[in-house]
């Protein structure tokens, strides 16, 4: 099948925003017309689609998703078009796919958060900060590449800085309960398994946003790491007993 797309770029000067669906401009059905006789022999369809990023201010931003579905199911059999449907259904696309990374994303995250219990078990107060610091950075590294985003140490550094916003209190709390002999190290270690569980959490949000081509949202991440924290530290309450 034959998607044509970037209709904006030859819409009329006077056009800022999508028509109704298909659009109507002469000098477009006129490129289309052109495109589908070139490559006649070779496609059994066509269709127009033009999927932008939010920051292009076109609306909808998966201007034709609809067209571009029904044509690929006339093209496939009933069982390959049900599961086309239910892939490209524009209010469970991103969830699904989301969901896909992010249960991907989640056996790295349990690495790191082992690999922090550890680090923050050793019972010197803010001694293994930095080390514990380095490691959840490098957590959001290797999450960046995961969702197709090559980060630096020193741009992931930046992200997980940006995404953890009051969470920076947890870090600091975890150091001081050292100081309780023996028993503060126990809680250490879980709560930093937690807090980095909670980082992993919020980055995926962050780059599953960019990676549907929306701008993150401070609000949407903040939720996720809370939850996220509550849950891990019942999840690793006393992990090193």
């Amino acid at each position: 099948m034959l998607t044509v797309t970037c209709l904006h770029e030859i819409y009329p000067p006077q056009v800022a925003d999508h028509p109704v669906y298909p659009p109507d401009y002469a000098d477009l059905e006129r490129a289309f017309a052109t495109l589908q006789a070139n490559f006649a022999d070779f496609c059994d369809g066509a269709v127009m689609v033009d999927f932008t990023l939010e920051e292009d201010a076109y609306n909808p931003v998966f201007y034709g998703l609809e067209a571009f579905r029904d044509a690929l199911a006339e093209l496939l059999p009933a069982a390959e078009a049900q599961a086309i449907y239910q892939l490209l259904d524009r209010e469970k696309a991103g969830e699904q796919i989301g969901n896909l990374y992010r249960d991907v994303g989640r056996r790295y995250i349990l690495a790191f958060c082992i690999a922090s219990a550890t680090l923050a078990a050793v019972p010197l107060p803010f001694a293994t900060m930095p080390v514990l610091t380095a490691l959840q950075v490098s957590m959001v590294g290797v999450l960046g590449q995961l969702y197709g985003q090559t980060l630096t140490p020193s741009q992931a550094g930046g992200v997980a800085s940006a995404i953890a916003g009051g969470f920076a209190a947890q870090a600091i709390g975890r150091e001081l309960i050292k100081f309780i002999p023996g028993f503060g190290s126990v809680i250490a270690a879980s709560w930093a398994a937690a807090y980095t569980w909670a980082l992993g959490e919020g980055a995926c949000v962050y780059f599953g946003d960019l990676m549907g081509g929306k701008k993150p949202n401070p609000e949407k991440i903040q939720a996720a790491m809370q939850t996220a924290f509550a849950e891990a530290k019942e999840r690793f309450k006393g992990m090193n007993r």
